[in-house]
Order: structure tokens, then sequence, then C-alpha cells
């Protein structure tokens, strides 16, 4: 039965390469990324490269917590409808119509529950940032994704800064260390970390990689400073603002010298991966590393509750591993 299902998905992503018209559903509608998405792939002036795909459904919801989100809601059904996506009143009901799912929804809290969903009718799926609104519930969804074969991809768009991947290629030099900055507003329904200051944390660890091993936290009301060291010897920090003028970027120590993390030019990038991906179902990004940021987020909001201890990376995993076997026992 298992090797029926796994000739089903290999088969099922050769017609996905094979068919005219890619047809891609988005769960969650509470996001201006499910609209920039819309408008690149359904507008009028879509380009050549973006033919192949088509968004053509959306189920809405959604937060139903979050103000913020959810007022999004009515005027978003309307702007994807004048672009020529369904509306459907369930996931089931869009599962039926489409290849290939974009979890938009902004609240992370919903990501595990919705994707269940999707990895159940084996569909691929890009799950937007955050992955899930803590460390055990992004476990969780990796292992979901894992059993049911399903490809799964998340990312910020921060990764895909043309410099920032420069860094990440060595294309400028060994990286050294760096240190990022974003926004770090806090929604208290996620970890603090998981809500804005992911950005700054996504950049952090493209420029990176794998392997910190420990991590600290300075926080005051306006600003996070999270340090994180590596199992080499570099230090890479992340500071997070919530007051003034907050951009995104960061600078990265190269043995050439100190090397800008360039400038964040929007979500066309990110759209690109994301529909090689529904190509090729082969994630950019290897779950490892996403696993590793949330787990960057987890240990901080420890340092703060402990005011500023460096956390062991390795003691926190483990912690959000058997919380995420709790929470799969609970979906299922």
């Amino acid at each position: 039965m298992k090797l029926k299902f796994i000739l089903s998905t290999v088969l099922s992503g050769v017609l996905l390469v094979a068919q005219a018209q890619v047809k891609i559903g988005i769960i969650g509608l509470d996001t201006s990324h499910s609209t920039a998405f819309t408008k690149f792939l359904n507008g009028k002036d879509n380009k050549e490269e973006f033919k192949d795909f088509r968004i053509v459904a959306a189920y809405p919801y959604g937060s139903k917590t979050i103000k913020t989100s959810y007022d999004r809601i009515p005027g978003y059904i309307e702007q994807v409808k004048e672009l020529g996506v369904e509306i459907t009143s369930s996931i089931a009901e869009l599962l039926e119509k489409v290849d290939c799912v974009m979890l938009e929804t902004n609240d992370g809290n919903l990501h595990l529950e919705q994707a269940y969903e999707v990895f159940k009718a084996g569909k691929i799926v890009f799950i937007d940032k955050p992955i899930g609104a803590n460390l055990a519930q992004a476990i969780a969804i990796f292992q979901l994704a894992e059993q049911y074969n399903v490809p799964v991809f998340s990312a910020s768009s921060l990764r895909y800064i043309e410099q920032t991947q420069k860094l990440r290629n060595g294309e400028l030099g060994k990286v050294l260390g760096a240190d990022c900055y974003s926004p770090a507003h806090l929604e208290p329904s996620h970890a603090d970390m998981a809500w804005y200051g992911i950005h700054g944390i996504e950049n952090l660890f493209t420029i990176m990689g794998e392997g910190c091993v420990s991590v600290n936290r300075m926080s005051s009301e306006g600003t996070d400073v999270v340090v994180g060291l590596w199992n080499d010897g570099r230090i890479g920090t992340v500071r997070g603002a919530r007051t003034g003028k907050a951009p995104y970027g960061g600078t990265a120590v190269t043995d050439q010298g100190v090397v800008s993390a360039g400038t964040y030019a929007g979500y066309e990038p990110l759209l690109k991966e994301i529909l090689t991906f529904f190509k090729t179902r082969v994630s950019p990004i290897p779950e490892k590393e996403t696993l590793e940021i949330f787990t960057f987020i987890e240990a901080a909001d420890i340092s703060k509750k402990k005011g500023g201890k460096i956390i062991s990376m390795e003691a926190t995993y483990a912690k959000g591993e058997k919380e995420a076997k709790k929470l799969i026992r609970k979906l299922k």
C-alpha cells in the first residue's frame, strides 16, 4: 500500500511538470502575500516565466483571532475574485480543484491543522512564514509531511535577497559572522521572534548556514538582540526593533571584509522559488535548517524568561520534539 502511494506521488510529480498549466490553490486570504502572488500569476501583464501557473481557487480563512489579519479578508476576497480566483467554502473543496497549495494563513497556529488536510490529500505545499507559531508545531508539520510523503517548503522572502544569496553561496568571501536586523513586533499567540523577527533570523541563517549550538537574548520594551554561537566558533546576531523606523537587512563579516546583506526587493524572488519547488517537488531549503531557525526562536524565548541565560539548542529541540508528539496525537 505504501509503495502504491509513493508511486502515485512520483507519477503526480511527472504529470505536474508535463501538463500545460499548474493549478494552484491558496489557503488564507488574511495576508498581503496572497494578493501579491495572485497578481503576479493571474494579472494581465504576468511574465512569460509565470505562464505555466495559475491560482484557480482560494479558501479565505484565515485568522479568527488576530484583528490585523481577519480585517483584511473581505477586501482580499474581492481582489482575488477580480483576478479570476474561485472562492471555496472549505479546504476540502479547494483541494479537489488544485495541484499545489500555498498555505498563506497569517496565523501560524492554524498551519498544523490546515497542513494536515493538505498532506492527507497528497498535495505539495508551500507554507508561508511562520511555518508554525512555535517549534513544536513546526516539528509536527514536518513529521506529518514525512508520514504522508508530501514535500514541504517554507521560507521568509528575506532569504532571497540577491546579495544575501551571494553570501550564502560563498561568492563574496568566507562568512566569519553576521549581524542582521528586522522589525520584531510581537503577537501574543506566537513565539516572540516567530511573528516578524523571523525575517531577521531567516536572513541570518541564510548567510551563516546551519550549526548554531546556543542562544542568548537581551530584551527591552522596544528592542531585542539575540546572539547565536555556531559550532565552528562563529557568532551571529539579530536585532529586532519595535520602535522607530525598522528596516530589513544586515551585514556579514567575511575574510574579505564587511559586506552588506543587500536590500529587500519584494516577493517575486520567493515566488520563483515556490514555482520551481512545485515543478521539481524538491525544497530549496533543508528541513533541518528550517527547524534550526525555529529552535533558535524558541531558545530566544527561553533565554528571555531566564534573564538572558545562554540556552542550548540541542536541549531546546528535544523539548520541542516531545511537545510535537503530543500535538500529533491530539490532531489524530
